[in-house]
């Protein structure tokens, strides 16, 4: 049985000796799977003093942040996933005192600081706004993680610089931490950390070990003794295990059995095999009815000659996993999953229609506006992957389907990156080599950092196909090994004179296609915009030479032109001389 995620967790919360506690905190600690894939989350907020409304900011901040921050993209990371939520908890709040009374006094408003952690896998994520307080405990030490947002403007009269609630725009501190066994961290308002000392922390929280609860509670009530005088609010949590690297798929890879070589009018676990769709030597494709449902579906089973390579089984088992997650036209979905199954295989919808590869053989010379309408769709498609931190990262024709509708859609998920899954660092190494190499961004050749950028280089790539047959940097860029060596590489005009394009669109091609990632465009969406609309910028370029549109044209027109003047001035020769 694999190690999970142990975290032990201890609290407290006093209005000491004011009327009203405006301090919020609290804590989830979900089950598997949330907990690999979102990891224990904790909160805690300070009302400010000044305000009647605060302890509803602090009570809307911390529970809309243990709620929402669970029902976010099991693909996203920590980091987006926080911060998402923040900035709704900030913007609601910011609305709500802009509705008062007190909408031209912010001392009087909705405001609060935040302090929140998050454990997952082995990474502490810390997100922070105002002068509560994160420490860390580690080999006897006690450490100070978050910086107070607050200006000192005499030894006595200070104010907070940064809250949830001050302002619409969200000015938030985030860190990550590496865990390790044994590590306590404490989140308390000022309440409780500038009336305490650090050696009475460590005794405290020593003696009382096999109850955070109530070491807590000591801590708080030394505080007031201490002649604190305002609110105290204190949280421990103890990393007690870390995880080992086990996800979900890889469960799944270590229990279900492979399933049998299958043949038309099998019937399968709730399946019955129409046909044999396609076969290599990773897998085979079937298509078959759902007998409960009564639907067309495609199911793919891995190769057994694979059976012993954990990794490519969960690479298999991840292609699902990814389209039950996107939510998109353009973007092909998952069966329904209505029955537990008792073998390892994946059910996705069944599209009629043809691969963008098949498209280009029966169409070779698509029109500008047919090469657009298909690379806006795909762009929609890819854009709804991004939106939950996925790189498809094999993007190419064959992995484009066109059903009988004209609708295009994004398959094959094979080689995907998830960052949210990445972070958790729970799948299994995978090859370096993911894509096909006519089609990927030059950083996977020379081992940069991938980006959507990739992705988008990849769909400008089947975008200058679409226009020319051609590629934009021929076979070179496969063979290019080096950035300096991609950096010598010539771009070829996607502009020839068999084809009346804009020059414009040329220009859009080229910045798409550009070597270095960070001079390609820096969203999706400003190249798909880009495509259909003349950019400014582009409409005073003229038209390449023939040389760089054509070069191999150019030469077969030099190399006439000098065999008609060679051939000339033999004849002049012959009938002069």
């Amino acid at each position: 049985m694999s190690k999970q995620l142990k975290i032990s967790t201890g609290h407290c919360s006093d209005k000491g000796v004011k009327p009203l506690n405006q301090d919020f905190h609290g804590a989830v600690v979900p089950k598997e799977p949330q907990l690999s894939l979102k990891g224990v989350a904790l909160a805690l907020a300070d009302g400010i003093s000044s305000s009647d409304v605060s302890q509803i900011a602090s009570e809307t901040a911390v529970k809309s942040f243990l709620e929402d921050f669970y029902s976010t993209s099991d693909a996203w990371t920590v980091r987006r996933s926080g911060e998402r939520v923040l900035e709704s908890i900030n913007g609601w709040l910011f609305s709500q005192t802009q509705r008062s009374e007190h909408r031209f006094n912010k001392d009087k408003g909705y405001v609060c600081t935040l302090s929140a952690l998050v454990f997952k896998a082995q990474i502490a994520h810390l997100f922070h706004i105002g002068d509560s307080r994160i420490y860390r405990l580690r080999g006897g030490g006690i450490e100070q993680l978050t910086k107070d947002h607050r200006v000192w403007k005499s030894k006595n009269e200070s104010y907070l610089s940064r809250a949830l609630g001050v302002t619409l725009n969200l000015e938030l501190d985030y860190q990550q931490q590496p865990l390790k066994e044994g590590d306590i961290y404490l989140l308390c308002t000022d309440g409780v950390y500038e009336f305490s000392e650090a050696q009475e922390l460590l005794d405290t929280l020593d003696q009382h070990s096999a109850d955070l609860d109530k070491a807590a509670q000591v801590i708080v009530e030394r505080a007031l003794e201490n002649g604190s005088s305002d609110n105290l609010t204190l949280q421990i949590a103890r990393v007690d295990q870390l995880p080992q690297v086990a996800s979900s798929l890889q469960q799944q890879v270590e229990q279900l059995a492979l399933p049998p070589l299958l043949q038309a009018r099998d019937q399968f676990d709730g399946y019955r095999i129409l046909r044999e769709m396609h076969a290599n030597s990773r897998s085979r494709v079937y298509l078959a009815e759902d007998l409960e449902s009564k639907t067309q579906v495609v199911l793919k089973t891995p190769s057994v000659d694979l059976s012993g390579d954990p990794a490519y089984l969960e690479s298999f088992l991840m292609e699902e996993w990814v389209a039950r997650r996107i939510n998109s036209a353009h973007v092909m979905k998952a069966g329904l999953q209505s029955r537990e199954r008792n073998y390892l295989y994946t059910v996705m919808e069944y599209i009629e229609g043809q691969t963008l590869a098949q498209w280009l053989r029966d169409h070779p010379s698509p029109d500008l506006e047919s090469s657009r309408n298909i690379i806006e769709q795909i762009g929609k498609g890819l854009l709804a992957m991004h939106r939950k931190e996925i790189l498809h990262q094999d993007l190419r024709p064959e992995n484009i389907m066109i059903d009988s509708s004209g609708t295009v859609k994004i398959i094959d998920f094979g080689a995907v990156r998830v960052a949210g899954i990445v972070e958790a660092e729970n799948t299994l190494a995978q090859p370096e080599w993911q894509g096909t190499a006519m089609y990927m961004a030059p950083e996977y050749f020379v081992g940069e950092v991938i980006s959507n950028r990739s992705d988008l280089y990849s769909l400008a790539t089947i975008a200058y196909h679409l226009l020319s047959g051609r590629f934009p940097y021929g076979t070179g860029m496969a063979k290019a090994k080096s950035a300096a060596a991609q950096h010598r590489l010539k771009y070829c005009s996607v502009l020839d004179d068999e084809r009346e394009l804009p020059v414009w669109l040329d220009e859009t091609l080229r910045k798409a296609l550009q070597p270095s990632p960070y001079k390609r465009y820096s969203e999706l969406s400003e190249f798909l915009y880009d495509l259909r609309h003349p950019n400014p910028a582009y409409l005073s370029k003229t038209r390449p030479p023939l040389l760089e549109r054509n070069p191999l044209l150019f030469w077969k027109s030099l190399s006439f032109g000098l065999a008609a003047t060679t051939a000339g001035l033999l004849a002049y020769i012959h009938t002069y001389l």
